[in-house]
């Protein structure tokens, strides 16, 4: 992880994502729980929440990523993890009056998912005006790190202080963890550079909701990285419903081997995000790349052949364990590639663009796979998701000796440059040909698989 301080702002930074990545992960899918122990909800209500929250939340935030273009990212990112927080603890004040209500619980998963968003699109401008260039990928790597530890203790934590406390509980937790975010985001201090001027007129037009995608899809690097992101990951968190009823309901298994089954390999997310930056600079920035992301969709067809007992449980955990060590490798150098090549005037618009597509497509096909299950069965339905996974490396980017268009990442407040980055030989696919004024950074809110999302403990997220 580059075994180095990033300086006192970073550290605050990283405090905060901590801070809120253990409340995220403290309380996975506790809106489904609550509405199915609270308010007796069905399985169809359960899954409307789920979707519900991911889609109308991202057409929420549809204006929102050229909205923060104009303003200054961190006021942004603080407001977005108050509007969290109190949203979050709603909850339990309605439940404690005996208020709470399914309405109410899917308003709040709306209001969330929307902030998350925004929070992204912020976050990404932000971070490429603190760091260097070549601090990217050890910052990156510090974050992919930080998610997948949070995922390995955060799950069983909140299922015990549920048992103890409630259901409740959980959400509480994690809306304290979003002020406790907002504070770590208020003691970073310092100055930011200012942001682009906004356009003449009283709204926004349709060509700067539209900028985003237009930029990422007429990027030679970022459209190929791009379309087979959201296409991975929503295949993955498609078929996490079916290992549900698979594990729990056909074969058997007990709630707490289907956590283990799902906790114990995220293990595999650290190790994977500790040698991202070794391999990056020994191999090189884009052969680690391109070698990861057809690593990563090697594995998920192997859960077709899980069976009842523990060689089943351990084919999981081993499947589990590759698929998301290959993601630990994958996601902070994708994530450093992106920053460098989006200019910092365009970085909340085209990050709000990527994280909207990403959550439409992963609630699309989750819905499709839940309906293809009906007709074939969850095992099968998983099979034919894992053997789709397996043509999903030919999107990504093929020509690794053309130049494409980077950045210079300069600080428009500093004017600190780029000296080396950490990458190695082979990086001409990376490499600048016209100096852009900065980029987009990593996720540094949590992924919607949070309190009002379903999903495997293991779901990949975002960078």
């Amino acid at each position: 992880m580059g075994g180095r301080s990033l300086g006192r702002r970073f550290g605050w930074l990283w405090a905060a994502y901590a801070a809120s990545a253990f409340g995220t992960r403290f309380a996975f899918d506790a809106f489904s729980l609550i509405a199915i122990v609270a308010l007796g909800a069905g399985t169809t209500e359960v899954s409307l929440l789920a979707a519900a929250g991911l889609v109308v939340g991202a057409v929420v935030a549809l204006p929102l990523g050229p909205w923060v273009e104009f303003r200054r990212k961190r006021p942004v990112m603080i407001a977005m993890d108050l509007v969290r927080c109190v949203a979050l603890l709603t909850v339990p004040a309605a439940y404690a009056l005996g208020l709470l209500g399914f309405g109410q619980l899917l308003a709040v998963s709306v209001v969330v998912a929307a902030a998350d968003i925004t929070f992204l699109a912020a976050s990404g401008a932000f971070l490429k005006t603190l760091l260097p260039a070549e601090d990217l990928l050890v910052a990156n790597a510090r974050f992919e790190s930080t998610t997948w530890t949070a995922t390995v203790l955060g799950p069983p934590l909140g299922g015990f202080a549920v048992g103890l406390f409630g259901p409740v509980i959980t959400i509480a937790a994690d809306a304290v963890s979003y002020l406790l975010s907002a504070i770590g985001i208020r003691a970073v201090g310092g100055a930011e550079p200012p942001p682009p001027a906004k356009p003449e007129g009283p709204r926004l037009t349709g060509r700067e909701l539209r900028e985003g995608w237009r930029f990422i899809l007429t990027h030679p690097l970022l459209r190929p990285l791009f379309v087979n992101t959201i296409v991975v990951n929503g295949l993955i968190m498609a078929t996490a419903p079916l290992m549900a009823v698979l594990m729990l309901g056909q074969l058997g298994f007990a709630p707490w081997e289907y956590a283990v089954a799902f906790a114990v390999p995220c293990l595999g997310g650290l190790i994977g995000a500790r040698l991202s930056r070794p391999a990056v600079a020994r191999y090189g920035r884009d052969r680690v790349l391109f070698v990861a992301g057809w690593l990563r969709v090697c594995w998920p067809v192997g859960l077709v052949f899980i069976q009842p007992g523990v060689p089943g449980l351990i084919l999981v955990i081993v499947v589990e364990f590759c698929l998301i060590t290959c993601i630990g490798v994958f996601n902070p150098v994708l994530a450093t590639s992106r920053l460098e090549q989006v200019p910092l005037d365009r970085a909340a618009r085209t990050l709000s663009a990527w994280s909207i597509a990403g959550k439409l497509t992963t609630a699309s096909l989750t819905a499709l796979w839940g309906l293809l299950a009906a007709f074939t069965g969850p095992r099968a339905a998983v099979g034919i998701a894992g053997a789709l996974m397996l043509a999903t490396p030919l999107l990504l980017p093929r020509n690794r000796r053309t130049p494409v268009p980077g950045s210079a990442h300069v600080d428009q407040e500093s004017g600190h440059r780029s000296r080396n980055p950490d990458a190695g030989g082979g990086e001409e696919f990376l490499r600048t040909g016209t100096r852009l004024q900065g980029g987009d950074g990593p996720r540094l809110d949590r992924d919607t698989g949070r309190s009002g999302a379903a999903g495997g403990p293991a779901e990949p997220h975002d960078p």
